[in-house]
């Protein structure tokens, strides 16, 4: 288990809530949120290779992947085709303040023979609650190019964490590529969310809500 902690800021939240008669912001709290990863498990974040960095104002956090790639081809073993990642955190916010997750923005390299294809995917939910629906993005060769995707959850759908409670945030993504039509056996299709130069960053933004 590692911690990021950041510096308090006050800068108001980017996210609001829309009403018909006028646009309130949401809230920001002025001290800071502090993240401990209580568990990253699954083969796209072997051995702590994942990182969480809070934003300075305080509403949104940063995942870095430095070892998450899923792939088929020649030198594949069976089980490259799904990478996977399960981090489990403990999020610890001021008092007199509760969140929940409003939107992930993704962002990786893909580099898909033709006729394969492949699959983003996560979903996020409460330790004990149920999870929220799974949001896919897919993606179909050829195709040799960096990528992003965002899931954006509307303010209504927003599940915020019941005040009071302490319960775990799971984040759950899982890479996975399909050779389809495409020759395996010769060419080599895969999606990651990291870099041989520098790591691929994942932005969870965080709307805020007063108790």
């Amino acid at each position: 288990m590692f911690r990021q902690l950041t510096a308090a800021a006050t800068m108001l939240a980017s996210l609001a809530v829309a009403t018909p008669a006028q646009a309130s912001p949401m809230p920001t709290p002025d001290n800071m949120m502090i993240i401990d990863v209580v568990n990253a498990n699954g083969s796209g974040c072997p051995d702590k290779s994942a990182k969480i960095v809070v934003s300075p104002d305080n509403t949104a956090f940063t995942v870095t992947y430095s070892d998450y790639t899923a792939q088929v081809g020649p030198k594949s073993t069976p089980l490259d085709f799904r990478k996977n990642c399960q981090i489990a955190l403990d999020i610890k916010v001021p008092s007199g303040f509760t969140f929940a997750i409003a939107s992930a923005d993704y962002r990786g390299y893909a580099s898909l023979a033709k006729g394969a294809w492949a699959q983003e995917a996560a979903n996020y939910y409460f330790q004990g609650h149920s999870q929220t629906t799974r949001i896919e993005h897919n993606f179909k060769g050829p195709l040799d190019d960096n990528w992003q995707k965002t899931d954006q959850v509307g303010i209504a759908s927003l599940s915020f964490l019941p005040c009071g409670e302490r319960r775990y945030l799971n984040i759950n993504t899982d890479l996975r590529v399909n050779r389809g039509t495409s020759d395996a056996h010769k060419y080599t299709s895969f999606i990651s969310m990291d870099s041989t130069d520098a790591a691929i960053n994942t932005l969870y933004r965080v709307a805020w809500k007063k108790c």
